[in-house]
């Protein structure tokens, strides 16, 4: 069996985990599971990743507001999240970013995403970024803020991957890479320096090639790690071993 699987993006307080979430979160050390980083999209899910990190000595939190939950958002919000940061198992700002998908008011989204920047740099903490359809704008606060940052889901191309290494970002890659359509993602896990890379599913969304539309966890890092090995001509725990150790530094996991 595979070890040394390190999650660093998932969502296990999504509703999709009602039903068997805790039994699921108790087994899937035994699936080679060693760590997980559960992202918050706003307070009360900041709350949530909290409580599963108090509960499973594997788990972590990263607090936060998603560009599409910023509806609600209580004037204080940074207050709050700069508070929640203080407990131990707290590791990251997120999910935060840019998400031009949805019809969301860009300024709101900006101004969001540059005061959580400033809040990573001010706390000397990473930060999570969601990025979609929005590169340009992205990597534009990016390079003006220089955070220690982890593009989630990466979603561009090889030389914006190389324009990330440069700023100094990590990228984190999952299910998708597996997807018979997928593009950038096969060509970015082949080029870019392995000690910047880090694995993620996202979960429960983007579950990989076999179980694609279905829903993720985090053991099935492992067919995303099975052809990202192929693709750099390493072993399948040997890259597992590298993206965990990359993991712990970026976040600055000691254990």
């Amino acid at each position: 069996m595979f070890n040394h699987i390190f999650d660093a993006h998932a969502h296990y307080d999504d509703s999709w985990f009602d039903g068997d979430r805790e039994s699921l979160l108790r087994e899937l050390p035994s699936r080679g599971v060693c760590g997980v980083v559960n992202n918050a999209v706003d307070l009360a899910s900041a709350a949530r990743a909290i409580a599963f990190a108090e509960t499973y000595p594997y788990f972590y939190a990263a607090v936060g507001f998603h560009p599409e939950n910023l509806e609600d958002m209580p004037a204080d919000y940074l207050d709050q999240i700069a508070a929640l940061t203080k407990h131990p198992r707290v590791v990251a700002i997120g999910e935060t970013g840019l998400d031009y998908h949805w019809d969301i008011p860009r300024p709101l989204q900006q101004r969001v995403f540059k005061e959580q920047l400033e809040l990573s740099l001010d706390l000397h903490m990473p930060i999570i970024v969601h990025d979609r359809e929005a590169h340009g704008d992205v990597f534009d606060l990016l390079r003006r803020y220089k955070p220690k940052a982890l593009v989630h889901c990466f979603s561009g191309s090889v030389e914006l991957s190389r324009e990330a290494v440069r700023l100094g970002c990590y990228i984190s890659l999952g299910g998708v890479v597996t997807f018979k359509n997928a593009r950038h993602s096969p060509e970015v896990a082949a080029d870019m320096p392995l000690d910047r890379l880090l694995l993620e599913t996202d979960a429960p969304y983007m579950a990989p090639v076999p179980y694609r539309g279905k829903r993720c966890d985090s053991a099935m890092i492992l067919y995303a790690a099975e052809k990202i090995a192929a693709l750099r001509g390493v072993g399948v725990q040997e890259l597992l071993d590298i993206t965990c150790e990359n993991a712990k530094r970026f976040y600055n996991i000691s254990s």
